[in-house]
């Protein structure tokens, strides 16, 4: 390790270092996805990278998927505790972690790789992203499964052990990887994507102290720290003090029926930032619970938006952030409790916190939002070639509207961040099925004087027998809660239409429901709540959303207060109520 004194660098050195590392970041992200092999990644974006200084403190990450704001850290610090001896780590040494409990963080699907960088014999830096294998052998295709109840059940485990020392591949464990996943070529080609990035990364930073010498990127490292730090305290000093709660329900977990109830209070003081989740419910039968280190990195993101949403991430910027859960519990699941689905609960980590402060920062946080990854998976034979398939998607949905504007329609949930679909010509080239629509939920929920975004509509037609499909849609009973007056959104939910006409319908969770030739998987995402009175909401905006078929004319007179002509769209009628409010 690297020992300094106190750091000592003019601002112009780290205004560069810090540009610098960031660069390496963007660097290290795009070559992972220019290089990997499985559309997850190279199309949805499924991924993060980063740096972290000697000691595991994150210096720059690249996104990809907020949700791992947090977990490269806890990745690197497991590496850094496990080989804690001298020449325990040496240059070329790569290790793979995607232990769930072991500084993983999410699920076994999403699979860590940690670099050591060396310079002149001394360990200081590292490099590391964790990206999300199409396969990892677990029980079902896709390692994803709603009726697991052991991890067991749900792929392989990698316990922080080197995939390459010194350089050397350690060729056994890439042969249990083959032996053990259904798509090797997308895993593997994963792998070595993964690597690439990581060598970017550790050639970038060399070439960086080569510029400026050992010494002054260190120290300012150390300072870029500080500096964040000094940042997220200012920012937080801004905000109001107190202590504010939350609660909500979690519909299920695939097997008990549940609802679980979970809880947050926040506490804000000039210095810190308390989150503390515990009585919330205790880790539960199914897939659906986050360890500690989900939790964490789903409070960091909330937590950014919160204070300084266009700070340049780093460690320090959280150090005046605590979290505390009960271990055992829902957020903070002990071994060997299943966890492929973690993000049902994971997400309730940002959105308590979101909803116990929406009244007193609206101008940072909207009304609530369809919050689940809603994730649809679907396996089988392609029509064609007869090869094996698998889709692993996420999906879009509503989001809240806020003080100034109507939500955003069609966009993922807060801890999938800057992520894409998978378009559709990719989709139906590479997989067996046909896209029969993709389109927007306008259901007409979320009314307020700013309505909320809207939900999409998306259907897969089987192509061949003996498909099967597995989801997990959150939210399927309780809606996105509504703001200031606004009302609740809808819920998220799909069904299955088979050839002969037959629906069944509504399902959140489902595990290998099979499918055959011209059946047909609608998948259905929700609206956000709406933010205000919508009877405030201006007349020529509700006839603008009557006339795009946002909303019936029905809706318009019962939540509007608006009666139009069907015909022509002409005021016909203001209600009483909207009167009043007017005329106040």
């Amino acid at each position: 390790m690297v020992k300094t004194g106190k750091p000592k660098v003019d601002s112009f050195t780290l205004d560069i270092v810090k540009d610098s590392l960031i660069a390496i970041g963007e660097e290290m992200f795009y070559a992972l996805a220019r290089t990997s092999m499985s559309p997850i990644i190279y199309e949805v974006l499924d991924y993060a990278s980063g740096l972290t200084d000697s000691k595991g403190q994150l210096l720059t990450q690249g996104n990809g998927v907020t949700g791992f704001i947090g977990m490269l850290s806890f990745m690197v610090r497991e590496t850094v505790e496990k080989y804690n001896k001298s020449g325990d780590l040496k240059p070329g040494d790569i290790i793979l972690i995607n232990d769930p409990y072991g500084g993983g963080g999410s699920h076994l699907c999403d699979v860590g790789l940690v670099m050591p960088i060396f310079y002149d014999g001394e360990l200081i830096a590292f490099s590391a992203n964790k990206a999300h294998w199409t396969e990892v052998g677990g029980k079902d295709a896709g390692s994803m499964s709603t009726n697991s109840t052991e991890i067991y059940q749900e792929g392989l485990q990698f316990p922080c052990v080197k995939i390459f020392e010194e350089g050397k591949l350690n060729q056994a464990v890439v042969e249990i990887i083959r032996a053990n996943v259904r798509f090797p070529d997308l895993s593997l080609g994963d792998l070595w994507a993964q690597v690439a990035a990581l060598k970017t990364g550790e050639r970038r930073v060399q070439e960086l102290c080569e510029k400026y010498g050992k010494e002054t990127v260190v120290n300012s490292i150390h300072y870029l720290l500080d500096h964040g730090e000094q940042l997220a305290l200012k920012s937080l000093r801004e905000l109001p003090k107190g202590v504010y709660t939350a609660e909500d329900y979690i519909d299920d977990d695939g097997i008990e029926k549940g609802p679980f109830h979970v809880k947050v209070k926040v506490e804000i003081t000039d210095n810190e930032f308390i989150c503390d989740f515990r009585g919330s419910h205790p880790q539960v039968t199914g897939s659906i619970n986050s360890t500690l280190t989900g939790l964490v990195s789903a409070v960091r993101t909330i937590y950014l938006a919160i204070t300084n949403p266009s700070q340049d991430v780093n460690d320090g910027s959280f150090r005046p952030l605590r979290v505390i859960s009960d271990k055992g519990s829902i957020f903070n699941a002990v071994r060997p409790a299943p966890v492929s689905m973690y993000w049902e609960s994971m997400l309730f980590g940002s959105d308590l916190i979101w909803k116990a402060l929406a009244p007193v920062i609206p101008n940072r946080l909207s009304a609530g939002h369809f919050l689940s990854v809603c994730v649809a998976i679907l396996s089988g034979k392609h029509q064609d070639t007869n090869e094996p398939f698998l889709i692993v998607e996420p999906s879009v949905g509503g989001w809240g509207g806020d003080k100034e504007k109507d939500g955003a329609s069609g966009q993922f949930c807060i801890l999938d961040g800057e992520t894409f679909n998978i378009p559709i010509e990719v989709c139906e080239t590479r997989n067996g099925v046909l896209v029969d629509e993709y389109s927007l939920n306008t259901d007409g929920a979320g009314a307020g004087e700013f309505r909320g975004g809207y939900g999409v509509v998306r259907s897969y037609r089987s192509l061949t027998d003996n498909q099967y499909f597995t989801g997990s849609f959150g939210r399927h009973k309780y809606k996105p809660w509504g703001a200031n007056g606004g009302k609740d959104g809808s819920t998220n939910y799909f069904e299955f239409v088979n050839s002969n006409g037959e629906v069944s319908a509504p399902f959140g969770k489902y595990n290998q429901y099979r499918l055959n030739k011209n059946d047909v998987t609608r998948l259905v995402t929700g609206t956000g709540g709406g933010y205000g009175n919508p009877l405030k909401r201006p007349i020529d905006k509700v006839i603008w959303d009557v006339k795009n078929e946002y909303i019936t004319v029905e809706q318009a007179q019962r939540d509007y207060g608006v009666t139009l002509n069907p015909d022509t769209l002409e005021v016909v009628e203001i209600s009483a109520e909207r009167k009043e409010l007017e005329e106040k």
